[in-house]
Formats: structure tokens, C-alpha cells, sequence
């Protein structure tokens, strides 16, 4: 992306937030898989008592809860970037952080929407590996060293917070104006929190369909 300089200050302030964020929100505000699925059966009606059971509704019921699971992240990053943005300059790393936090919930959301969980080891490299997808990441050399979870999701991390802060930073210059940096900073958290969310929501749905196709070719067991 031409205009932005890697090394500039905004830059490096911007990448430590971000990555300050996604561990913070992972760590401390992580989705509980048991709540929203109370909330999966209760606000959008869906008659399950697992997560294993998305697998014999319609895609179009889980699909039209994934996407009222997007635009109402949409909604919440907007305002709280309006907020923030009456601050211009002076709010834009902490907003960073805000914003990592809504969405990697989102992602967590997502990913349960579709049936994966994220309990073990081996799921939460997943949701890692989800995230990173959404932000662009090569994932190449990530997914070689998998089975090690303990670096790869701090590794994961760090390239995120980088490929995300060269997409803010650039996207976010027009909040040093004051005043308008609220319009500016509503408009722009929406816009990213969408293009992050359908990225995340590809990613699972290819993943969730791939699996009901396995589910659905396997030997019914024996009585």
C-alpha cells in the first residue's frame, strides 16, 4: 500500500495495539460456547441442543444467522468508533484495540455458527488460523508448524497486528481531522469489521460444508 511507511511511529503504535488486542480479547473476553448457544436457541430460534447439531439444519438458517451475526458487530464497532473518533489522533490506538477485541468475538461467533468450537489445543489453532485468513495472513509456513500451538498463536498474532495496522493506519489518516474523525471513525471500524467478517465467514462455511459432505457419505453405525 503505497503512502504508508512501515517504520513510522503511527505505525509501530498501531501494530502494538492491535496485537495488545487480539491477545487481550482472546484472553479475557473470549466467547463462551455455552452462552451463545443459549443464545443460538432462544434469539434466533435455532432447535439445537449442540453444536453438532448445525449439521442437519439448512444452510440458509445458518448462513442468515452468521450474517445478523456480522452486521450487529457492524453496528457496535461504528458507534464506538464515532465515540472515540471525536478524539481524532488522540483515540486512535486505544479505538485499535477496541476494535481487535470486537472482532475476534466476532470471529469466535462465527466459528461456533458453523459447529467449531474452540476448546482444545487444536481449535484454537484453528480460530487462530481463521483469523489470520481474514487479515490476509500467508499462512504457508503457519500451518507447517500447526502442532505447535503455544507459538504459532503468538507468531499468528504479531502477523496479524502487522498486515491489519497497514490497513487501518492508511484507512485511518482521515481521522486527524477533528470533528469529522467521528463520522470518519464510525464509517471505517463498520467497514472493517464487515470486510473481516464475511473473510472469517468464508472461511468457516467452506469448512463447515466440507465436513457435512464428510458427515453425510459416513457409514451409518450398527445397531
Amino acid at each position: 500500500m503505497s503512502g504508508v511507511n512501515k517504520n513510522s511511529w503511527l505505525m509501530r503504535r498501531a501494530q502494538s495495539a492491535l496485537r495488545r488486542g487480539f491477545t487481550e480479547a482472546y484472553e479475557t473476553v473470549k466467547v463462551d460456547p455455552g452462552r451463545f448457544l443459549l443464545q443460538l436457541q432462544a434469539a434466533h430460534g435455532l432447535p439445537i441442543s449442540t453444536y453438532r447439531g448445525v449439521y442437519s439444519l439448512e444452510m440458509a438458517q445458518l448462513d442468515e444467522v452468521a450474517a445478523q451475526t456480522i452486521r450487529g458487530a457492524m453496528k457496535i464497532a461504528a458507534v464506538e468508533g464515532a465515540g472515540l473518533g471525536l478524539g481524532g489522533i488522540l483515540t486512535v490506538l486505544p479505538d485499535l484495540s477496541i476494535l481487535a477485541a470486537i472482532t475476534l468475538r466476532t470471529i469466535q461467533k462465527l466459528s461456533l455458527v458453523y459447529g467449531f468450537e474452540f476448546n482444545t489445543d487444536e481449535e484454537t489453532a484453528e480460530l487462530w488460523l481463521a483469523t489470520a485468513s481474514a487479515a490476509g495472513v500467508d499462512l504457508s509456513r503457519e500451518l507447517l508448524e500447526k502442532e505447535v500451538v503455544g507459538r504459532m498463536v503468538p507468531r499468528l498474532i504479531r502477523s496479524i497486528a502487522v498486515q491489519a495496522s497497514t490497513e487501518v493506519v492508511e484507512k485511518w489518516s482521515g481521522r486527524l481531522i477533528p470533528v469529522a474523525s467521528s463520522f470518519i471513525g464510525g464509517g471505517l471500524n463498520y467497514y472493517f469489521v464487515r470486510a473481516w467478517g464475511e473473510r472469517a465467514n468464508a472461511h468457516f462455511r467452506q469448512k463447515h460444508l466440507a465436513l457435512r459432505e464428510r458427515l453425510a457419505l459416513a457409514p451409518a453405525p450398527s445397531s
